[in-house]
């Protein structure tokens, strides 16, 4: 159902487990809203200690290129040469989108040696830095005169040995998910060979100028970004449901749900696919295309949100054992907290907001992701338990978190 591909659906749907949670109606957890007003203070602390001048980038994956001081993208794109700005965007598209789908949890021990700073890095700036160092290294492109670049027949031949080996995963430093993520991304090269509407001449980057080409009057709302980005990705993610033919992605059962429609009972997220979302807004706007309505894209329902309104006590599981078992992403404790988490951010954003004394024009719903409620979430994780770890333990396959 083309419905559960929209950001509406993901505020609906998640919005009826909230309800649930608010009449004491789910099964592994229950909300104490009175801690909200703690937690936003918190979150907004935290904006004023990273970000003084309130002027916070949105939640995309171009921040984790910063590494050491160094923004390691920009050293990279002065590089290029003379690129027009359509070819800069495809590019920028193509490494986008295979680091974004490389980044789904990265385990607790594991670490990355950049070999540009010298940093070793943990999680996502991990992921980030290698994942860049894969792109520069053309492991993602079948052309040796072109290595930036994505294309459908590199991704397709892309194996697990080279990827650990990239990731420097070995004994004493694995990375989890490593076989779901090389799943995840010769899918990708799949999906880029099948659907040349969406990616021309069998590149990843040709998306680029498929949503340049929804644009009008050079102008695109975000929701069509994060549609166009479920059309063409929706068939990529493994084991998951379908309804109609179509993979449903990020989208799973849970009886709270219960409504109308063949939507009823499934809870979307599409947790990567927004994130991709909010990272393809900044080439887009570089290449010259205004995008509007960033709004109509929710919190992402990932671990660092939910681990805020966890250890704030917002979101308080009803049996100990919950906290110290892991637990399957999707499973019903899982589906639940994710769900709790789209619906906090949309409620704890206005009383950030109203903390910092600005409005949502000045800090947008992608800015507080950024500068607050993720930032905060890793905050209190570090103050909580030893490593930063997140409050509840999930079993990665590589392609969720």
């Amino acid at each position: 159902m083309r419905w559960l591909a929209t950001p509406e659906a993901i505020r609906v749907q998640t919005g009826k487990l909230f309800s649930a949670a608010e009449a004491g109606g789910l099964a592994h957890f229950r909300l104490d809203l009175d801690r909200l007003p703690a937690a936003a203070n918190y979150v907004a602390a935290t904006i004023r200690h990273n970000y003084p001048d309130l002027q916070i980038p949105g939640h995309a994956r171009w921040r984790h290129f910063v590494v050491a001081g160094r923004d390691r993208w920009a050293e990279i794109a002065a590089g290029l040469g003379p690129v027009d700005a359509a070819e800069r965007a495809r590019i920028r598209f193509d490494l986008a989108v295979t680091s974004v789908l490389l980044d789904a949890g990265a385990g607790a021990a594991w670490r990355y040696r950049d070999a540009a700073t010298g940093a070793l890095l943990a999680r996502s700036e991990g992921l980030a830095a290698a994942s860049l160092a894969m792109f520069a290294a053309g492991l993602f492109s079948s052309d040796p005169n072109a290595p930036l670049r994505a294309d459908a027949d590199a991704l397709r031949r892309l194996d697990v040995p080279a990827l650990a080996a990239h990731f420097q995963s070995g004994p004493g430093n694995r990375l989890a998910g490593l076989q779901g993520r090389c799943c995840l991304l010769n899918r990708l090269g799949e999906a880029v060979a099948a659907k040349p509407a969406f990616f021309a001449a069998g590149r990843v980057g040709h998306l680029a100028d498929y949503l340049a080409g929804l644009s009008a009057g050079n102008r695109l709302a975000a929701r069509h970004i994060l549609i166009a980005v479920l059309d063409a990705l929706g068939d990529i993610w493994p084991g998951r449901l379908r309804l109609a033919g179509r993979g449903l992605g990020d989208t799973w059962p849970h009886p709270a749900a219960i409504g109308p429609g063949a939507a009823s009972g499934l809870v979307p997220f599409h947790k990567l696919s927004q994130w991709l979302s909010y990272s393809l807004i900044e080439p887009l706007v570089e290449r010259g295309v205004a995008v509007t309505g960033s709004a109509a894209l929710t919190g992402l329902a990932e671990y660092r949100n939910g681990g805020l309104f966890i250890d704030t006590g917002v979101i308080v599981p009803r049996y100990p054992d919950l906290l110290a078992t892991p637990q399957a992403p999707g499973g019903e404790p899982v589906i639940e907290w994710r769900a709790l988490t789209v619906a906090l951010i949309d409620r704890v954003a206005p009383l950030v907001r109203k903390n910092l004394g600005v409005d949502a024009a000045a800090l947008p719903l992608a800015a507080i992701l950024e500068g607050g409620t993720w930032a905060a979430g890793r905050r209190i994780a570090a103050e909580t338990r030893p490593g930063g770890a997140p409050p509840i333990a999930i079993i990665s396959d590589g392609s969720l978190f």
